[in-house]
């Protein structure tokens, strides 16, 4: 947004006189192409509101970093007939906000997405793609140890437990904590590769190993023979916790930040979120580990340790903030369990940290943290979310009707006449 000459922060008049020196052709959207003459356009077609733009142009459709720049376009184009953008509907499907649909399962003991669309009267009695994965997600954080997650309404990529390329194949992505693993390791992902054939091996930016052309039905053999928890590469979920050697090996580093990252990655493993998270820890302030473009950042120093949050890499790099600073691993733990909650309960569905920390500040979430008994409630909270989880390629492998899922279908050959 300061690339393009537009600051939310700024005075009204000047950020308004920026957006009219703006190109026609600027791009606004990154995500999906879309410039600030298309979004001129759609206002001229009778788009009042974000989400009319959205739907027209699919401007801030995708990570939503765009949208305080289309809320500015709309005011520049509109004036006083731009309608209410900060209100809206999860989805076309029904205009309650997040807000309101919460309160509404709290309020009224909705447990089921079925439900809270007879309920709370949707458009569609059938939801769409974007609010059955919301409700499911909204569902299971506010019931977590009663409400059972609904498949259907999770995306390919969490119903096949891998992600999906653009050819059909599959990427297997297992869990390797802290980015540390051994030669037995090793060996066993090489052979396994080999016997299936595996197209191409490719270390990740997140210190994983990625085996990618893998075929839907090798997929149960693949996690069987690896014998290996899943990286859960695919989902809004923990992804990884990347880390440097720390002090065990570089002289530079303070503390043990291969230990504090694999206990991290051991604890939140298998944590559903608004949207995918990723962690870092950094043995000193030279941050070998990138920890504070991250969405939870933990950096030593001497004597302690420094927690950053909102930080992101992707379309919108946005550097972390301090969120506090500690001295022992525990609170590292307490802090990291009890930020990561606080985000569950509050961000919207299918928004990263960086987004909903620069929405609601980070003062407010180290004031909503602050107190030790706050921390205390949010994570026992957290703990139990996590006490119900279980590993999906596991659970996979040793269920028959599972595995039929998997199976590839028969071609079916035209009948002669």
């Amino acid at each position: 947004e300061l690339l393009l000459g537009f600051n939310p922060g700024q005075p009204e008049a000047s950020g308004a006189m920026m957006l009219e020196q703006m190109p026609d052709d600027e791009i606004v959207c990154g995500c999906n192409g879309v410039s600030k003459g298309d979004i001129g356009e759609a206002v001229a077609a009778g788009c009042r509101s974000v989400g009319e733009i959205k739907a027209c142009t699919k401007a801030s459709a995708s990570c939503g970093g765009c949208k305080p720049l289309v809320e500015g376009l709309l005011q520049l184009y509109a004036g006083a007939e731009a309608g209410e953008t900060l209100k809206e509907g999860i989805c076309s499907c029904t205009t309650l906000d997040r807000e309101a649909i919460i309160d509404g399962i709290r309020e009224m003991g909705l447990k089921s997405v079925k439900e809270v669309m007879n309920v709370l009267g949707w458009n569609e009695p059938e939801g769409c793609t974007k609010c059955r994965p919301a409700l499911n997600y909204y569902l299971g954080m506010v019931w977590p140890m009663d409400y059972e997650d609904e498949k259907e309404s999770r995306f390919t990529n969490e119903r096949y437990h891998a992600n999906i390329q653009k050819d059909g194949t599959y990427s297997v992505v297992p869990r390797i904590y802290g980015g540390v693993t051994s030669p037995a390791d090793l060996k066993k992902i090489a052979a396994v590769a080999e016997k299936y054939n595996v197209p191409l091996v490719k270390f990740t930016g997140g210190q994983r190993l990625d085996l990618l052309g893998v075929k839907k039905e090798d997929l149960p053999g693949i996690w069987a023979e690896l014998d290996m928890p899943s990286g859960y590469a695919y989902g809004k979920t923990l992804r990884t916790v990347k880390t440097c050697v720390g002090n065990t090996f570089c002289r530079f580093g303070t503390q043990d930040a291969m230990g504090m990252g694999i206990r991290l990655e051991k604890a939140f493993e298998r944590l559903n979120a608004p949207s995918k998270v990723k962690l870092a820890v950094s043995g000193c302030p030279r941050n070998c580990a990138e920890a504070t473009i991250k969405d939870l950042g933990v950096v030593a120093i001497d004597g302690g340790w420094g927690i950053y949050v909102g930080g992101n890499g992707g379309i919108k790099v946005r550097a972390a903030e301090l969120l506090c600073t500690v001295k022992t691993e525990d609170e590292v733990m307490e802090w990291t369990g009890a930020y990561l909650q606080y985000y569950r309960e509050q961000a919207n569905w299918n928004e990263r940290t960086a987004h909903w920390v620069e929405r609601v500040g980070v003062e407010s979430v180290k004031q909503a943290l602050a107190n030790a008994e706050t921390r205390k409630q949010l994570v026992t909270k957290i703990e139990e979310t996590l006490s119900k989880t279980t590993d999906p390629w596991h659970e996979i492998i040793h269920n028959e009707e599972l595995r039929k899922n998997f199976v590839q279908l028969p071609e079916l050959k035209p009948v002669m006449e």
